[in-house]
């Protein structure tokens, strides 16, 4: 089909990464229902994508829907621009706010978790030119290690707030509802701390728990998480809380980022923070990040 443009040259590149679970590869029946079916990306740099793009997508949209005995993709509303001919400035733009490698601390401080691993996944079939695997391949490089245990300190801070102090607190007074919003809290910040310590991007929530069994590092806490929702007394679930952050302690003194034994994850905050050496992150409070 792109043989049909030799105006583009080898000046794209075809994949399929972004949006969907399928990029992630987590497929599955469930998925079937939206979005499922054939289908990749061609990412255009800019100029080429004003002049070209509108043609290439003709061409897409003419190939055959099914392939290999599957049905052809049905895009629903929120679907859409997931796959066909994109621009590849405005592919990285829409998922990271910018459509370069970050250069500063700063820069890749704003940038979440969830939208670098949209950004990084999946797979590039082809890329003559380079330019967008230039920038994929930089974000792989993952985090600056000064930003990452930035991060670290403001999961374990709020894992510390939600978890161990707030959690038994509420329940205490008999406000379930916020408890199960503060044991929430615990566990997702309990998930991306991590990726964190695996150096990987926590993909989004629907994900993220599941993905936690390809990790190498403190995956057991994919299924102590598991034990939540098989337990409901609160003295059981406070007994996870801390056997999680138990963990979370020796993989900090594993990674040299503490020397502590202490179980309050609060209490290693300041010692992680010392480990920054970029003045202006080191300076940032305990929660950004």
């Amino acid at each position: 089909m792109l043989a049909q443009f030799p105006q583009i040259g080898g000046e794209y590149a075809a994949g399929l990464v972004g949006r969907g679970s399928e990029c992630f590869g987590f497929d599955d029946e469930i998925s079937m229902d939206h979005d499922y079916g054939p289908s990749f990306c061609v990412w255009l740099p800019g100029e080429l994508y004003k002049q070209y793009g509108e043609m290439v997508q003709t061409a897409y949209d003419k190939m055959p829907a099914d392939f290999l005995g599957v049905p052809g993709r049905v895009s629903e509303e929120t679907g859409k621009d997931r796959v066909g001919v994109l621009c590849l400035e405005d592919f990285y733009y829409s998922l990271l706010g910018i459509d370069h490698v970050p250069e500063t601390n700063l820069e890749w401080l704003r940038l979440q978790d969830e939208n670098l691993a949209t950004a990084t996944n999946g797979e590039i079939f082809e890329d003559r030119s380079g330019a967008f695997s230039r920038i994929r391949t930089g974000l792989l490089s993952y985090y600056p290690e000064d930003v990452r245990i930035k991060k670290i300190v403001a999961r374990m801070a709020k894992m510390s707030r939600a978890g161990q102090y707030n959690y038994a607190r509420a329940m205490q007074r008999g406000e379930r509802v916020a408890a199960e919003l503060f044991l929430g809290e615990f566990i997702r910040e309990s998930i991306r701390l991590v990726y964190l310590l695996n150096r990987r991007y926590a993909p989004f929530d629907k994900w993220s728990h599941r993905g936690m069994k390809e990790l190498s590092t403190c995956s057991e806490i994919g299924d102590m998480i598991a034990l939540f929702y098989q337990v409901e007394r609160t003295e059981d679930r406070v007994l996870i809380i801390e056997a999680i952050c138990n963990i979370i302690v020796q993989e900090l003194n594993a990674q040299g980022l503490s020397g502590l034994e202490d179980n309050f994850l609060q209490n290693h905050l300041q010692t992680v923070t010392e480990k920054i050496e970029d003045e202006m992150i080191q300076k940032m409070q305990f929660l950004e990040g």
